[in-house]
């Protein structure tokens, strides 16, 4: 048991609590196991009809603590590994895929409250649920090119089938969006206002059956998305899954919006946008989930273990100078051999596998 998150069962609900308030709700191994044992005991119990995920609010109502749903995965713990042998970053992103496929093939019905920051691992951790619940509060991004990371716990799968180019544009830049740009793009299922989250969910628990009706019954119209308002653009310039063209399309523009994403773009590795486009490009064209994630794993093992990784985490999380010195430091110098190699398939005793309980599923 752990207290970094409370699994534990209402009236016919599972419940999945987040508990790190100080870390907004940074997913840990310990964590990843007890959610995975939790779901993997559920499923076998008839008497539960459905499960909902959302993250507890701070003990001590300080709103700094409890001011997102996850912003990712334990990345000090994952970095500290890739300095040195790489074998515990390596079991947490099996443990969380497993996490991430489990979700995402699971038979009963799953609602994530995703209010606040949900980024990374929290993606991964709600993306999965039949219902996807945004708020006024949601703030939703992949940021990992900014760290040397690339948009994993399913990136490969959801964000190419999302509409257009959107899914290239959130990979490469790592913008953040709002709960009504989720709501346009399908990213949510649900938008609810913040202040009616606590009666819904209450709702829910009396009457679990009823889950779907209840959410239909308090949805609104978000405002407008902002997103929608830059589609045309989004699209016509992260056309290519080539990163020097999509730069190139954006200094043609000379617009306000294209300077901005020239801006952003020069700030991440270069390395990992191209390892994310092309990610984006294989999940797309992958027949299951869960051989999609057996594609990520391959990946991150062979990122962490890349300079750019540590150095990302350094410059952002640990000295926090946002000053990294990517090597290599162009998109021209990531040739193609380097993607390649990143790419290259584990051998096979190393390779991921789902949960050995869902291993012939999804």
């Amino acid at each position: 048991m752990t207290d970094q998150v409370l699994t534990f069962i209402e009236n016919g609900v599972g419940r999945i609590r987040l508990n790190r308030p100080k870390a907004i709700h940074a997913l840990t191994p310990v964590m990843c196991e007890a959610i995975n044992d939790a779901l993997l005991a559920w499923g076998q119990d008839d008497a539960i009809v459905a499960v909902m995920i959302d993250h507890l609010p701070a003990a001590d109502g300080d709103p700094r603590l409890s001011r997102g749903f996850c912003a990712g995965g334990d990345i000090a713990l994952i970095a500290n590994s890739a300095r040195a042998d790489c074998v515990e970053a390596e079991r947490f992103f099996s443990l969380e895929y497993r996490m991430n496929h489990l979700l995402f093939v699971y038979d009963k019905p799953i609602v994530a409250f995703i209010d606040g920051i949900v980024m990374g691992g929290g993606v991964g951790l709600s993306l999965p649920a039949r219902f996807r619940v945004a708020t006024e509060r949601t703030n939703f991004a992949m940021p990992e090119t900014g760290i040397g990371l690339f948009p994993d716990v399913g990136g490969g799968w959801y964000l190419p089938r999302l509409p257009g180019r959107v899914g290239a544009w959130l990979a490469a830049t790592g913008s953040r969006i709002d709960g009504a740009d989720c709501t346009a793009i399908g990213i949510a299922t649900h938008y609810i206002p913040s202040d009616h989250l606590d009666a819904v969910k209450a709702r829910i628990l009396a009457d679990p059956l009823g889950l779907e009706e209840i959410l239909d019954e308090n949805m609104v119209s978000p405002p407008p998305s902002k997103l929608e308002a830059v589609r045309a653009d989004i699209d016509r310039h992260f056309a290519s899954d080539k990163a020097e063209e999509i730069v190139a399309a954006l200094q043609a523009d000379g617009g306000e919006w294209a300077a901005k994403q020239l801006a952003v773009l020069a700030t991440k590795s270069p390395q990992t946008i191209k390892v994310a486009l092309r990610q984006l490009v294989e999940g797309g064209r992958k027949d299951s989930f869960a051989d999609n994630m057996a594609m990520e794993y391959g990946l991150a093992c062979a990122i962490i273990r890349r300079p750019d990784f540590v150095e990302g985490v350094r410059a952002v999380i640990f000295d926090k100078d946002n000053a990294p010195r990517w090597n290599p430091p162009t998109l021209e110098q990531v040739d193609d051999a380097m993607i390649d190699a990143i790419f290259a398939p584990l051998p096979a005793d190393r390779q991921w596998t789902p949960l050995p309980e869902v291993a012939e599923t999804g």
